[in-house]
C-alpha cells in the first residue's frame, strides 16, 4: 500500500538579527514579520495591512529594504536582518535619521515610523548604488548618490510607506536633511526645524 511521504512542517532557520546569531525553529508557512514579532519579540516591526501595501513592516535584509509580511521566514535563511531595534548600531547614519525624525516632528502616532525609517535607509542606500526611480528624469543621468536627491525624488522613493496621520512633509524634511548632509536640526545654525516644506498632507 502506498504511503505518502511525510514532510516536516518546520525548519531551523539560521539568521543574524540585529547583529546576533539565532536559529529559530520556524513553521514553514510563517512570514518573516510574524517570526520577528512573535518568536523573537521584536515588536518594533509593525503589522499593518499584511498585504504589502502599507510599508509598516519594512525591514532591512542584507542591507536592502523588504516587506517582511510578504516574505516567508524560511526563505531568509542565512540572511542578515536589521529591524528598527537594531538600525542605530547596524546601519551608518541611522541614528542621525532617527534624531531628525524627532527634531523635525516627522511622526504623530508613530505606528508607521519604524517602517518609514527602515525604508528611508534602504532608499538612501539604493541612491548611493545609482539605482534610478520613477521620478528620475533620465535613467542614464539619474542622481548618482544620496546627496543629489531632490524632494520629488525622495517622495517617489518613499511612496510605498503610508502615514495615516499625514506627516509626509516632515518625513521628507527629515530624510532630505540626512541625504543632503545638512547640519543637525538641533544645531542653532539650522534655524527652526519646524519650518520645513509645507505641501499639505502629501509627500
Amino acid at each position: 500500500m502506498y504511503e505518502r511521504p511525510t514532510m516536516s512542517r518546520t525548519t531551523t532557520v539560521p539568521l543574524v538579527v540585529n547583529g546576533e546569531q539565532c536559529e529559530p525553529e520556524v513553521d514553514n508557512r510563517r512570514t518573516l514579520l510574524d517570526l520577528l514579532r512573535t518568536s523573537l519579540g521584536l515588536t518594533g516591526t509593525k503589522k499593518g495591512c499584511d498585504h504589502g501595501q502599507c510599508g509598516a513592516c519594512t525591514v532591512l535584509v542584507d542591507g536592502e529594504r523588504q516587506l517582511s509580511c510578504l516574505r516567508l521566514a524560511v526563505t531568509a535563511a542565512g540572511s542578515r536582518i536589521t529591524t528598527i531595534e537594531g538600525v542605530a548600531d547596524e546601519v551608518p547614519g541611522a541614528r542621525r535619521l532617527q534624531d531628525e525624525f524627532v527634531a523635525r516632528d516627522a511622526l504623530q502616532c508613530g505606528y508607521c515610523t519604524p517602517g518609514q525609517i527602515c525604508s528611508a535607509l534602504g532608499a538612501l542606500t539604493e541612491a548611493d548604488r545609482g539605482w534610478p526611480s520613477h521620478a528620475s528624469a533620465n535613467p542614464a543621468t539619474h542622481p548618482r548618490d544620496r546627496g543629489d536627491l531632490t524632494r520629488d525624488e525622495l517622495r517617489e522613493r518613499l511612496s510605498g510607506n503610508l502615514c495615516r496621520c499625514g506627516a509626509y512633509p516632515r518625513i521628507v524634511d527629515a530624510v532630505h536633511a540626512v541625504a543632503a548632509g545638512s547640519p543637525e536640526a538641533g544645531n542653532p545654525q539650522t534655524g527652526n526645524p519646524q519650518t520645513g516644506n509645507q505641501d499639505g498632507a502629501h509627500r
